[in-house]
């Protein structure tokens, strides 16, 4: 391709990438897809960089700044998701599969482990002082989910026995959802019309060398959260992994417009070469979308941003998740939003009975639990006075706050833990 239009169709990519509803959406979220996304694009750029430079020379000399800097990227996305391991899997393939002798291979992989180890080693640390241990046990429990509140699990986690005992149809029937869940809700509906055209053209670009770690990283994700983690990612485990695959599709389409309007254009004996109409096709097709369905979103937004600003002034006034000291932990449905507006930390509130929920508040000495949304059935078990409902003595919040707050935190239910 001739740099002119490579050049043209790179900034049409981060043009369209930057107005693409999916990934304007997870900009705004307090999570981690949007970085994840970034250090996986940035590893796969690396990875083929160096691919490239040692098919060139036929040896691995000088790659060590490069080897330091996929270290780095690949420490930094262990820190943020745990399908960073996936990532690592790829460039350990294509490592193993460049023609090098078994010594340099072994280089290309251990140093960039040994980089990429040191950023995490005190994220495990930290870990297995806060949980008991440095492995991520979730994600392994998240496995053996049988519904998605089983992320939340407390005193009944995830068993095997459990999760076999459902019978093999019902196991086959989580991954056909997963599938269809990952495949249509997360990647073509918000990102349509451009990922459906992206999806088509992918087969053409399996032999695009500079997109064969990208690809390779994307279906890998796709294809073990669909498949390993069938349940759970019906909750969100692909989806804040999928920012990357968004920007692949993207990428798809724009390559798949280019080409049929260079053959257009071929046929047609223009003389001119037209490389700024794929950009634009694909711009305006992600600004139609986002510009239609953002509306609604932000509407959405800001009764949310209402509801947790207002919650925060009245957990400062009524005392909530201090217990004689700042930043006690409060156990809620809504841990990542309450903590990022407190500043403090926050416990998942499990779908168990009260008598669970107060040995994880034993556990974490944790004294309010904070119910966000009107479906958790907490608030009823403790209604219906189940064993250790009396442990949870319900707090008026809306009566110290301000005429302005009340509204927003109408539905928010909170509770004191009385139990010594």
């Amino acid at each position: 391709m001739p740099p002119g239009r490579a050049r043209t169709l790179a900034v049409g990519t981060g043009l369209t990438a930057a107005v693409s509803l999916p990934l304007i959406l997870h900009s705004t979220l307090p999570d981690s897809t949007m970085l994840f996304a970034a250090l996986t694009l940035g590893a796969t750029l690396v990875i083929a960089r160096l691919q490239r430079r040692i098919e060139a020379a036929g040896d691995s000399a000088g790659t060590t700044p490069l080897l330091v800097v996929l270290g780095v990227v690949l420490g930094l996305s262990a820190l943020t998701r745990n399908e960073a391991l996936w990532l690592a899997l790829v460039w350990l393939v294509f490592a193993w599969r460049l023609r090098l002798s078994r010594s340099d291979r072994l280089r290309l992989v251990v140093i960039p482990a040994a980089v990429a180890l040191a950023f995490f080693v005190p994220w495990m640390v930290r870990d297995w002082l806060a949980f008991g241990s440095p492995l991520p046990g979730q994600a392994l429990t998240n496995a053996l989910s049988i519904d998605g509140t089983d992320i939340f699990a407390w005193q009944d986690p995830p068993t095997v026995s459990r999760y076999l005992s459902v019978g093999v149809g019902r196991l086959v029937e989580m991954r056909a959802v997963g599938i269809t869940h990952n495949l249509f809700d997360v990647l073509l509906i918000p990102g349509a019309p451009l990922s459906v055209i992206g999806l088509v053209a992918l087969p053409w670009l399996l032999r695009t060398r500079a997109l064969q770690p990208l690809i390779a990283v994307s279906a890998l994700i796709f294809l073990v959260t669909s498949l390993l983690f069938p349940v759970s990612t019906t909750w969100g485990t692909f989806l804040h992994a999928a920012g990357a695959v968004h920007v692949l599709l993207a990428i798809s389409a724009l390559l798949a417009l280019d080409r049929l309007i260079v053959e257009v254009g071929r046929r047609r004996g223009w003389t001119r070469p037209v490389a700024w109409l794929a950009p634009a096709l694909t711009l305006s097709g992600a600004l139609l979308f986002s510009a239609m369905l953002l509306p609604s979103f932000g509407s959405g937004s800001v009764g949310t941003e209402r509801t947790f600003a207002a919650l925060e002034r009245t957990m400062i006034a009524d005392g909530i998740g201090t217990d004689g000291r700042m930043n006690a932990p409060v156990i809620t449905d809504y841990t990542i939003w309450l903590s990022y507006v407190t500043h403090g930390p926050a416990v998942a509130l499990p779908f168990e009975s009260p008598a669970s929920v107060l040995d994880l508040a034993d556990r974490f000495r944790a004294r309010d639990v904070v119910v966000i949304g009107r479906d958790h059935p907490f608030p009823k078990r403790v209604a219906a006075g189940e064993p250790g409902a009396e442990c949870f003595a319900p707090v008026d919040i809306r009566s110290g706050a301000t005429p302005e707050d009340a509204p927003a935190i109408a539905d928010v239910r909170v509770y004191r833990l009385v139990c010594p």
